[in-house]
């Protein structure tokens, strides 16, 4: 089944804010969700994401600022009467309505008699048919999120907004369900809003991430230009992990930033500068932990020409299957990680090896040096 809706049309927020009494919950931004697209706000508890979803879904009056779903000015709109539904953690199914009846709950309310054909294209898109007269306390977690979908779409929304749909499901569970939403939203084509504290979730659910932080918008992209192309220290640790680096800058060579930081020095891309590359200049340099090889020390020649180099000891390692995540400490920045995935594994590289961090320069980004070098650190992790 294929539903496109030609009413549709972007979910548009100007100047939006929200305030309570002296507490700035989301200051004034501008966003701009695309038709048909799969968008997730996402950031740790306290951001103001779940407040920003709330004044699209009508639940908070903006304290400045207009919703737009198309064309259409909604910000005065009550709930009900916006063309959007709702899913929550809680789901907020009925204990005593089995799973065709949770489904046609909307459907029925709207006075509609004949609803078998809509709810049995909404249980074969989640895949329910065979649960169809089972109760909500009948069902494992993933089913009764995937009726709450149901329920939701049965009654053909323009936007479908989820917050923190699958925080109540165990890690495994949460992973298959999320590409099941992202397979419900590809097949019915409307615009799916998504709030989650989880960065795994939006990464691989989203076609856009708004990373948010203290009630803003840090930085928006794609999941993969985001992780990538940070351009600030929140968004470069809240979204995996990043080794940053002060360093200062030495020359610009043509399309080349030079910076030296404890005895190194180190190349990376101008266009991967997001602050002022004078010399004299204070620069953070950042480099994910998986783009970095480690070689140990003896083997130190070895390392190919042009290649970033920082040499360190090792203090500590874990294997976690996959692969084996260092610790290094070393002149230009104490516990620099790596990440070596389990080809090869070298039984030298243990705690207390001196060994070579080598790695391609165009894997390096550069970020302004004013910004806190540990911003985003101590939120991952937290709850919503």
């Amino acid at each position: 089944m294929t539903q496109k809706t030609a009413e549709g049309g972007d979910v548009r927020l100007t100047g939006i804010s929200k305030t309570y009494g002296s507490f700035t919950a989301v200051h004034p931004l501008d966003l701009t969700v695309p038709q048909g697209s799969f968008f997730a706000l996402l950031g740790a508890s306290g951001c103001g994401k779940t407040t920003t979803l709330r004044m699209i879904a009508g639940l908070e009056e903006p304290t400045t600022g207009t919703v737009f779903l198309g064309d259409k000015d909604v910000t005065d709109l009550q709930p009900h009467k916006r063309p959007v539904n709702t899913v929550f953690q809680s789901y907020a199914l009925f204990p005593h309505l089995d799973v065709t009846e949770n489904i046609a709950f909307g459907l029925r309310r709207r006075g509609i008699k004949s609803v078998k054909k809509q709810v049995d294209d909404m249980l074969g898109l989640v895949e329910l048919g065979p649960f169809a007269k089972r109760k909500p306390h009948q069902l494992s977690g993933g089913q009764q999120q995937r009726v709450a979908v149901a329920r939701a779409l049965i009654n053909h929304p323009q936007v479908l907004l989820l917050d923190e749909p699958l925080g109540a499901l165990d890690l495994k569970l949460r992973r298959q369900m999320q590409l099941e939403l992202k397979r419900i939203q590809t097949e019915v084509g409307i615009t799916f809003v998504h709030v989650t504290h989880d960065q795994e979730e939006a990464m691989t659910m989203a076609d856009q991430v708004a990373v948010m932080n203290g009630g803003r918008v840090e930085q928006l992209g794609a999941p993969a230009d985001l992780y990538e192309n940070p351009r600030t220290t929140f968004v470069a640790n809240f979204l995996g992990t990043s080794n940053l680096i002060e360093a200062e800058v030495v020359e610009t060579a043509g399309d080349t930033v030079v910076v030296t930081c404890g005895g190194s020095k180190l190349r990376l891309p101008d266009e991967r500068c997001s602050a002022g590359t004078r010399s004299g200049g204070k620069l953070l340099v950042g480099v994910r932990p998986e783009k970095v090889s480690l070689t140990h020390a003896d083997d130190a020649a070895a390392v190919p020409e042009g290649r970033n180099r920082i040499t360190g000891r090792i203090v500590a390692s874990s294997f976690i299957g996959v692969s084996t995540q260092y610790v290094v400490d070393s002149p230009a920045c104490a516990e620099f990680e790596v990440y070596a995935q389990n080809i090869e594994r070298d039984a030298r590289l243990a705690p207390g090896a001196e060994v070579v961090m080598h790695w391609n320069p165009a894997h390096t980004f550069g970020l302004d040096a004013d910004q806190d070098i540990d911003a985003g650190v101590e939120t991952v992790g937290e709850g919503a």
